[in-house]
């Protein structure tokens, strides 16, 4: 027979505005499991006296040191024994998802069906900020179970602790006319070739990789992970003039001017008279069939998507696609919330020595963090504590332009060295083409 349930008046608060409410979820598998009606109880408290009552410790599975985060109930009697038995211990596993969050239907009912039958608590969350599928309350005699039944399945742990967390990559080339490189492969060659660190935590923090198809960046890469792969293209803009078109019959000459034209950032997209205007290496024409033309100046395009995105498959991503890397994203922790910052400008991502040339350089910024990093230091804090320079020497990638974060104040410089500067320049530039 089930648990009696619990009155929650301040979770039943939670259920009567106009949008679902995750309490009506944890009723719903109240009915047939204890476990979620003692959570409900623990969490009302929680309400209560607005305090969390959960702590850590340590739980795992054999052959992994990472990959269940712990939680414990602090909520006791006189003679400590908990208040809410049946939640006491509601554990977390990470599970690594396919790259680009692929699944059928079978595949998602035989995950809800294997979860229930190992002793979860049926909470289910898809995906964490790092891409991993939360499998939310379970006791700590079952997590092994549990563990083996979606392991057999084909599935394995994520990070947890100081490791490699779980990676995570935008849909992409599976469906996304704006993909620039195919995401998957990336994720599953990098992943696949530092998977130690993430099974065995050795490192001084958390470390993230995530991959998106475009500048769009749809899982958020720039600001949530510690390298960022992000894809991009470096000729001009693609027009298909019909569809261009299209979009004009059916917006007018307002919204092309409102939505598009003056939401350019840097003013490279104008309305000018069709016949004094010619495509050419840095120009994309379009031609909207009243003797206008929208004219893009490629060179200064900052790949920001917005047109792409208000005007689809009118506008497109160039032919010369490879993707940008950058480093040192991360949310709050000691220095505030900061994106990445570039380090690889352009890299071209098509050969099976384009994707080594990714995994090495992964492995080689995880190895820079591993011996450089303070104790609970993310990639972005330590960049920040011994300076971009030297980061970039210690990786042995040259300077570029492309990786300031802001002009300089001083317009005063040293200029002694500056033909010098411009040669190695000119010959980084020659060796990367």
């Amino acid at each position: 027979m089930a648990k009696q349930m619990i009155d929650t008046p301040n979770l039943d608060e939670l259920e009567k505005g106009p949008w679902p409410s995750f309490v009506t979820g944890f009723k719903r598998l109240a009915k047939e499991n204890d476990m979620m009606v003692d959570l409900m109880g623990q969490l009302e408290t929680s309400y209560q006296h607005m305090k969390g009552y959960w702590k850590g410790g340590t739980v795992g599975v054999f052959g992994y040191g990472g990959g269940i985060i712990p939680r414990f109930t602090e909520l006791k009697d006189e003679n400590h024994k908990p208040l809410f038995p049946e939640a006491a211990e509601f554990h977390t596993l990470r599970i690594m998802p396919p790259a680009g969050m692929h699944y059928t239907s079978n595949l998602l009912r035989e995950m809800c069906d294997a979860w229930m039958e190992t002793g979860g608590s049926g909470m289910i969350a898809f995906h964490g900020q790092s891409g991993d599928i939360m499998l939310q309350g379970c006791k700590t005699e079952d997590v092994q179970k549990a563990f083996d039944r979606f392991n057999d399945m084909g599935f394995d742990l994520g990070g947890a602790g100081p490791a490699l967390r779980t990676s995570m990559s935008c849909v992409g080339a599976a469906r996304c006319e704006m993909s620039c490189f195919d995401e998957a492969k990336a994720l599953r060659i990098v992943i696949n070739n530092n998977i130690d660190d993430m099974h065995r935590p050795s490192l001084p923090y958390k470390f993230k990789f995530k991959f998106s198809g475009c500048p769009n960046d749809c899982v958020n890469a720039i600001q949530r992970s510690d390298m960022a792969t992000i894809g991009t293209w470096r000729d001009n803009i693609r027009v298909n003039e019909a569809q261009v078109q299209d979009y004009y019959k059916a917006h007018g000459m307002s919204d092309l001017v409102n939505d598009v034209i003056s939401k350019c950032p840097t003013k490279a997209i104008t309305l000018v008279a069709a016949d004094k205007v010619v495509a050419s290496d840095t120009v994309s024409v379009a031609k909207l069939g009243d003797g206008n033309a929208l004219c893009i100046d490629n060179k200064n395009c900052v790949r920001c998507m917005h047109c792409l995105n208000v005007i689809p498959g009118g506008l497109l991503p160039g032919n010369d696609k490879g993707v940008t890397i950058l480093v040192g994203g991360k949310s709050v922790l000691k220095i505030g919330a900061t994106m990445g910052t570039v380090v690889i400008p352009f890299m071209k991502m098509e050969s099976d020595e384009d994707f080594e040339k990714l995994n090495e350089l992964s492995r080689n910024i995880i190895d820079f963090f591993a011996e450089n990093a303070l104790e609970h230091e993310r990639t972005g804090e330590m960049i920040e504590r011994i300076g971009l320079a030297n980061f970039l020497e210690g990786l042995d990638i040259p300077v570029d332009p492309n990786m300031i974060s802001q002009p300089r104040a001083n317009p005063y410089f040293r200029g002694d060295d500056w033909d010098e500067q411009v040669e190695k320049w000119n010959e980084h530039k020659q060796s990367a083409a």
